[in-house]
């Protein structure tokens, strides 16, 4: 039986070595862990690594998918009001994608649409069944509201290469990142095909008073709104009562 053990473990062992062997990406972060506290401005994270023969590296940063509401404003009798609205499933939170070059040079139009890298391939789901044409009005301006607050971004130019093999690119977090997991795919192209990824996970998440306080708002949320008008009704008697001193 022992004997059986050793042999399954070197079977393992080699085959893991095989398999690391034949790879022809290898990809990591600079940390794992975004923690957001009080004072959380934004941060970069350096994701880095290498490739085995020649290739173009996209990478592509996505945050936790969920549902979003997309609100059209019209004005009505002199006053902008929501006219229409269309809820869409399966949104990143945050979505960058990063290359040296074009998208459209290095990858064709299969790729992209098979691995959603780009925005115009990015695929929202509306929750209840709507024209197509309709459909990507929404998408789109989903898409713009995401760039207006730093969330959606295509960066050309930001990987770059060390030598014939090695590549790192900075990914920027803003201070409004939303909190969750997050995954990092790195994509080895060649003559406009994805020959070998890799996704790595990445935690955005808050520590700290800020975190232990949002999360008794969720837990607790009607002893968290009376203790929020408890201390608002505080602060208010308490610059009364300065004020008529002064």
């Amino acid at each position: 039986m022992r004997a059986f053990l050793r042999l399954a473990v070197i079977v393992l062992a080699l085959s893991f070595i095989a398999t690391a062997a034949r790879a022809q990406l290898v990809a990591d972060l600079s940390e794992h862990l975004i923690a957001i506290t009080t004072g959380f401005v934004g941060t970069d994270v350096l994701l880095f690594g290498a490739i085995e023969g020649p290739g173009d590296v996209v990478v592509v940063i996505r945050g936790p998918q969920r549902p979003e509401i997309v609100r059209r404003k019209a004005r009505i009798a002199g006053i902008w009001m929501n006219e229409r609205e269309m809820a869409l499933n399966n949104v990143p939170a945050f979505y960058v994608v990063a290359s040296a070059k074009p998208l459209a040079e290095i990858l064709s139009p299969v790729a992209r649409m098979r691995h959603e890298i780009g925005f115009d391939y990015l695929q929202f789901a509306p929750k209840r069944a709507a024209p197509a044409n309709e459909v990507e009005e929404f998408r789109q301006a989903l898409i713009r509201n995401k760039q207006r607050d730093d969330l959606y971004l295509e960066e050309t130019g930001k990987v770059s290469f060390l030598g014939p093999t090695l590549f790192r690119t900075r990914i920027n977090f803003p201070s409004n990142v939303p909190t969750g997991t997050y995954t990092a795919d790195v994509f080895l192209v060649r003559d406009g095909s994805v020959v070998s990824a890799q996704s790595t996970p990445l935690v955005v998440g808050k520590v700290g008073f800020g975190a232990e306080l949002f999360d008794f708002a969720h837990q607790r949320p009607a002893l968290y709104g009376i203790l929020a008008v408890a201390v608002a009704l505080g602060a208010g008697w308490l610059a009364g009562v300065v004020f008529r001193r002064v």
